[in-house]
């Protein structure tokens, strides 16, 4: 079976700007014999293909088990803590780093009711630092899936990162798999579940968003 390569639309803007500005270095490299002009149209369009990568949208089958809590994202698991949230209170705090190869895209970890989502301008410390989850930019999605169960999802941008998309909102029924946002270059994302939740990961962990099962509701 053929693979589609699909590109996330929050990337389209800046591949198109990236695509603009090599057109315009390569006619340049073909009407003025300049070596620091063919050398800027070469490098822009390793650029290119590097921007392409970077916002590529993997479709992920999910087969549809609301027991399981899926992995909203691809990554590595750097943090396991409790914690006291403001929402849930005594609570667990899942931390995922994507680094820049990882996919950007996030996903509904299952069927769930948007109930709050609140967006930080914050700061840009590198998303693999500690610090980077209360002062960095970022949103907080608050859910609460059929049985009732209440979730957090914070998408936190990294030091690169100036960008995050975030399609949910208040009152909004989702779905397992469902497309929740993006995050542009690196990032960290965090799940918030209340003490009680089964953790079936571990720090150090790698995760795959829609495959990995991170646990389960009591």
């Amino acid at each position: 079976m053929k693979k589609t390569i699909n590109i996330a639309p929050e990337g389209y803007r800046i591949i198109l700007y990236t695509l603009f500005v090599w057109i315009l270095f390569y006619l340049l490299s073909i009407y003025f014999e300049y070596s620091w002009i063919e050398l800027a149209s070469a490098y822009l369009f390793y650029v290119l293909l590097i921007v392409c990568y970077f916002f590529r949208d993997p479709i992920r089958d999910v087969i549809s088990n609301n027991d399981n809590f899926l992995s909203p994202a691809d990554g590595k698991i750097v943090s396991i803590e409790s914690f006291e949230d403001v929402d849930l209170g005594k609570s667990i705090k899942i931390a995922i780093f994507l680094s820049f190869f990882n996919v950007h895209r996030q996903w509904i970890p299952l069927n769930a009711k948007v109930i709050d989502s609140n967006y930080n301008p914050g700061r840009f410390f590198g998303a693999f630092k500690d610090k980077a989850s209360e002062k960095n930019e970022q949103t907080s999605i608050l859910f609460s899936d059929v049985n009732e169960n209440i979730f957090k999802i914070k998408q936190i941008a990294g030091f690169v990162a100036r960008r995050i998309v975030n399609h949910m909102n208040p009152n909004l029924d989702v779905s397992q798999g469902e497309k929740l946002g993006f995050i542009k270059f690196g990032s960290r994302v965090e799940i918030i579940v209340p003490e009680n939740f089964e953790i079936r990961v571990k720090k150090g962990m790698k995760v795959k968003g829609c495959k990995t099962v991170i646990g389960k509701f009591q």
